[in-house]
């Protein structure tokens, strides 16, 4: 089995963003990236399902300039077997990058294609998607289990009040979430091995942006609690102030 992931390389969630003197893109001084972490269930999945098949090919996937490399290792690393940096400034829109990937992915013979469900520094949920349906292929999102039998897929999703169950044939894409799998640490022999796995670099073919970001500001201040009484006495207070004041009533 050939798999293809896509990693996108994204700001660590528990670093302090500021936003850049353009007012449009975030100061990246200082600032730690990470792979994404619902990508790492993909990449996690697409090297259980080699090692379970007892061959195969996986091919990992990113785009970016040229600080992406550094996430492409770590999945090396983790044991993918070769990269792919598509060399672009970056993009916010997500069906140019679908454009670019599905231009890259299409040439490949994969029989699988694993994305995260969403990216942790947009949450827009599209790439995936849209990917797929340049492609002209079957997509199930948001897998939390998956199994693939004689060509067919049988993919898991969780919902609201039950579990989906949705069934594809091969090539096919999926987007995985968390409960898939535990993702590995890249090992002490997995990070030397990495430096001698090939990374290749070819230009990104972006497609037309139909997404521009015009400004960048932080969320306001949460404003302090306060108390508004105690026992009885105070609940028709407090549900005037949820009336006038929050406006939730």
């Amino acid at each position: 089995m050939k798999i293809a992931v896509c990693l996108k390389r994204v700001a660590d969630t528990t670093s302090k963003i500021v936003i850049g003197a353009d007012g449009k893109s975030i100061d990246e001084a200082g600032l730690k990236f990470v792979p994404n972490p619902y990508d790492e269930f993909a990449v996690e999945e697409a090297l259980a399902l080699k090692e379970k098949a007892g061959a195969g090919e996986t091919v990992v996937y990113s785009l970016g300039g040229d600080s992406a490399a550094e996430t492409l290792r770590t999945a090396l690393a983790m044991g993918i077997d070769r990269a792919v940096l598509l060399k672009s400034p970056g993009s916010p829109d997500g069906l140019a990058v679908a454009q670019a990937l599905a231009a890259e992915l299409g040439t490949g013979g994969y029989d699988l294609i694993l994305f995260g469900k969403l990216a942790v520094d947009d949450y827009n949920h599209q790439v995936g998607g849209m990917t797929a349906e340049l492609l002209g292929l079957p997509c199930i999102t948001a897998v939390a289990h998956l199994t693939i039998d004689g060509g067919v897929v049988e993919a898991e999703r969780e919902i609201e009040g039950g579990i989906e169950v949705a069934t594809c044939s091969l090539p096919a894409v999926i987007t995985c979430d968390k409960g898939l799998n535990n993702p590995r640490l890249p090992s002490l022999k997995g990070i030397m091995a990495a430096k001698k796995k090939p990374l290749e670099t070819r230009p990104a073919a972006l497609g037309d942006a139909t997404l521009e970001v015009l400004g960048l500001e932080l969320p306001p201040e949460r404003q302090p609690g306060r108390i508004v009484g105690e026992g009885v006495e105070a609940v028709p207070v407090l549900l005037e102030l949820l009336r006038t004041e929050a406006k939730v009533l």
